[in-house]
């Protein structure tokens, strides 16, 4: 795992493990554009968890906001996680995306209303990222 992409996996496992508080962030300075030279996409061995850890992602921001709890933490998480793994690899970014929008869209058509089952879902579910944050980091982080 490259040291960026275990930054941000450890990042993640600090959301996760860290109390739900809402955090203000000052808004980062404004850089010129990038220039990325293509390179060939090679699914890393830690696809499949990361794919899931995107899913878990997107179904915490949904039903925290879904709460009334401050999610930005959480969509800011995820891009700072598909920066640092898809670095010139667009079809990996789509593959984490969609897996981002696929765990927010599961919440959204079932729970429209902050409920006990969506709260102990946001709950378990952050368990989960944490459990998955940890395991990345400690068997592809060296």
């Amino acid at each position: 795992m490259p040291p960026i992409a275990r930054a941000s996996v450890l990042l993640l496992l600090t959301l996760f493990t860290a109390p739900a508080v809402a955090q203000k962030q000052s808004p980062a300075p404004a850089t010129g554009p990038a220039v990325t030279i293509p390179a060939e996409e090679k699914p890393a061995p830690y696809d499949a968890q990361l794919l899931r850890l995107a899913e878990i992602l997107g179904s915490v921001h949904y039903l925290r906001t879904l709460c009334g709890a401050d999610s930005a933490d959480w969509r800011t998480s995820m891009q700072t996680l598909l920066d640092a793994e898809t670095l010139n690899e667009p079809k990996r970014r789509e593959k984490l995306t969609a897996s981002f929008n696929r765990g927010y869209r599961a919440f959204a058509g079932v729970h429209t209303t902050c409920t006990p089952a969506a709260r102990q879902a946001e709950e378990r579910y952050r368990n989960e990222g944490a459990t998955l944050a940890a395991e990345i980091a400690t068997r592809y982080g060296n």
